[in-house]
C-alpha cells in the first residue's frame, strides 16, 4: 500500500473526515473521469482545451480540484473528448 493510502485509510477513522471525503466524492470522480479520457485519448491539458473550446488553465483547474465547472463546461470537455456527458442519481 503506498504511503496515501495508509495515510487516508487512518484519516477516514475519523468521522468528520470520512463525512468530508465523502461529500468530496463527485468532485474526485469527475477529475479522475476526466484525466483518465484524456489519457486515454494520448491527449494533453492543451489539445483537449483547443478542442473542447476552452482554455488550457481551466482544464487545469478542473483537473486539479481548484474549481467547480458547469455542467455546460463538462459537455464541452466530454465533447472535446468524443464522449458522451452522462450525469446520474444513484440510491444511496
Amino acid at each position: 500500500m503506498s504511503d496515501f493510502q495508509d495515510y487516508l485509510s487512518k484519516k477516514l477513522k475519523d468521522p468528520v473526515f470520512a463525512a468530508e471525503w465523502e461529500r468530496q466524492r463527485p468532485e474526485r470522480e469527475y477529475m479522475k473521469a476526466i484525466i483518465g479520457a484524456r489519457i486515454e485519448k494520448d491527449m494533453t491539458q492543451k489539445e483537449l482545451a483547443k478542442r473542447a473550446g476552452i482554455r488550457q488553465s481551466n482544464i487545469s483547474r478542473i483537473e486539479s480540484g481548484n474549481c467547480s465547472p458547469t455542467i455546460a463546461t463538462l459537455q464541452k470537455i466530454a465533447d472535446g473528448l468524443g464522449r458522451r456527458l452522462h450525469i446520474e442519481f444513484r440510491k444511496i
